[in-house]
């Protein structure tokens, strides 16, 4: 796994306090709420919402919670959330892509650029970072769930970019557009995904020592914080 992008892939390592883990309901609440207001109430027929309800049961969400969130998407009609990326750079001349979902866009540009300041770094233009990264989607599936050959074909045949094979772990990385369609069709085959979603990689990616690591982990743990954030990428390997 080593340069994965994704901030969750190495906070899920470092175990949950109960206030981390609260904060990361809440961000998994509302993504929920929002997709099943965008769309049908019904993760089946809402590829959205089957993602978010997924991404709830990765993170040990309690059934009552997750109902509870599609519930709210009936009352919560006062507040219009808008899914924001804002890209910038950190320390070291770092990139980042930050993905929010906020119903209030100017507080979350002034808390990311707050952060992003406060560590030498800046709150970029649209564009000013996105072209070092590739949007795909991508799906982990476990090994013993289903077989390399039985995976990777229907992958294959429906269009998939790439495919690897990681530990205990067949990876599967899909266009941005087609991440759905082939998703659908891996779970007529298999109803449980390590993870998927759609994901900002980078092209390149920059290897830091262990003080500039510390420091990056610091930055993003503090944007982490920020209850508008949903996702943070960045071109660091911090899985060294």
């Amino acid at each position: 796994m080593a340069g994965h992008s994704h901030w969750a892939g190495i906070k899920h390592k470092k175990g949950r306090a109960d206030k981390e883990r609260s904060r990361i309901f809440s961000k998994l609440s509302r993504e929920i709420t929002v997709a099943a207001k965008l769309g049908d109430r019904s993760p089946e027929t809402n590829p959205r919402l089957r993602a978010a309800v997924q991404a709830a049961k990765q993170a040990n969400m309690p059934k009552e919670n997750i109902k509870r969130a599609i519930d709210k998407s009936q009352i919560s009609k006062e507040k219009n959330y808008e899914s924001l990326r804002y890209e910038g750079f950190g320390p070291f001349n770092t990139a980042f892509i930050i993905e929010t979902l906020t119903d209030n866009k100017n507080r979350s540009a002034s808390s990311i650029r707050t952060i992003l300041q406060k560590n030498g770094g800046r709150l970029g233009e649209t564009g000013s970072t996105a072209h070092m990264f590739n949007n795909c989607g991508v799906i982990h599936l476990e090994k013993d769930k289903i077989s390399e050959n039985e995976a990777f074909e229907i992958a294959i045949n429906a269009g998939a970019k790439d495919c690897n094979t990681i530990e205990k772990i067949y990876e599967i990385i899909t266009k941005k557009e087609d991440f759905y369609r082939i998703k659908t069709l891996l779970e007529k085959k298999i109803d449980n995904f390590t993870y998927s979603a759609i994901e900002w990689r980078a092209h390149n990616y920059l290897n830091l020592n262990k003080d500039q690591t510390k420091k990056m982990i610091e930055v993003l743990s503090s944007l982490e914080e920020l209850d508008d954030v949903q996702n943070i990428y960045t071109n660091v390997n911090l899985e060294n």
